[in-house]
């Protein structure tokens, strides 16, 4: 049996998860995406690996193994253990997107929606959110056009049909200028709302590319927020000389500053992580 909880991510700055190949080769350092949707991801091995990390430091590798399953000692050993906590990949919730006259709004859709609605407790008697789509949070100012809300985005206008609570839907307590677009919309406006960087590769003693390496990086903007399962096998309190313990990654708090994903020599990565369930 096992325990069941979830995580919230909020990104503090860009955030990118997703390939790092060599400058040498041309990578345009793409991001692990949602196979239907189109949307960001973070693998769930990125969080229990940057976990992992943060309670080898602050309590020591057998504490680290224990919680998060011991590593191989060798490509041929089978000296591995299941892991107690166990991490589903983050999905998007809501994603900031520019909006000229808001200047930001966060967008999400159905699919996304159901993902955290099935994380959270007592959230049966939430509206169907297929019901939410083209309808905006109580927050939103949008322009009034013959009687219809309209928001401009990049591509084009998009109306928004009516007004609801969204509150329920932002874990984190604060209802956000926001909107929810179909499921077949949510890839365009993600793509439109990437946060995109330039890098090259200079030369040691001059200010001048390095061959070929000019590349693109992309990454999840900030203000992003990313829901995750967590399952707790519960162990056996009935067995002799056993004891339960508590798994408290942060200690007497759920929350923490965290750095994920890749390039955070350069100021990526740096999210708030809070723990729900626990």
């Amino acid at each position: 049996m096992y325990k069941k909880a979830y995580g919230i991510i909020e990104t503090l700055a860009p955030l990118h998860v997703g390939a790092t190949a060599g400058e040498e080769s041309g990578n345009l350092n793409l991001i692990f995406r949602d196979q239907f949707t189109q949307t960001g991801i973070i693998p769930g091995s990125s969080i229990r690996g940057r976990l992992r990390s943060e309670m080898r430091l602050s309590h020591n590798e057998t504490e680290a193994g224990y919680w998060y399953g011991n590593e191989a000692k060798s490509e041929l050993s089978e000296n591995t253990t299941e892991s107690v906590v166990k991490f589903e990949y983050a999905s998007i919730l809501w994603l900031p997107v520019f909006c000229p006259g808001q200047p930001i709004v966060w967008v999400s859709c159905p699919k996304l929606l159901k993902r955290y609605q099935r994380l959270v407790e007592n959230s049966e008697e939430w509206p169907d959110p297929d019901s939410l789509k083209y309808q905006g949070s109580q927050t939103l100012e949008a322009l009034t056009i013959n009687g219809t809300k309209k928001l401009f985005f990049n591509f084009g206008f998009l109306s928004v049909e009516g007004t609801e609570n969204l509150s329920a839907w932002f874990p984190l307590g604060k209802e956000l200028p926001a909107v929810v677009v179909g499921d077949d919309e949510i890839g365009m406006i993600h793509d439109m709302a990437l946060y995109r960087q330039s890098r090259v590769a200079l030369e040691k003693e001059q200010k001048r590319v390095k061959g070929k390496a000019f590349f693109n990086t992309e990454a999840l903007p900030e203000g992003t927020i990313l829901v995750f399962p967590v399952a707790i096998k519960q162990l056996n309190q009935n067995a002799s000389n056993t004891e339960q313990k508590s798994w408290q990654p942060f200690g007497n708090s759920n929350k923490t500053d965290i750095y994920l994903g890749g390039l955070e020599s350069i100021g990526f990565g740096h999210c708030e992580l809070t723990l729900k369930g626990v």
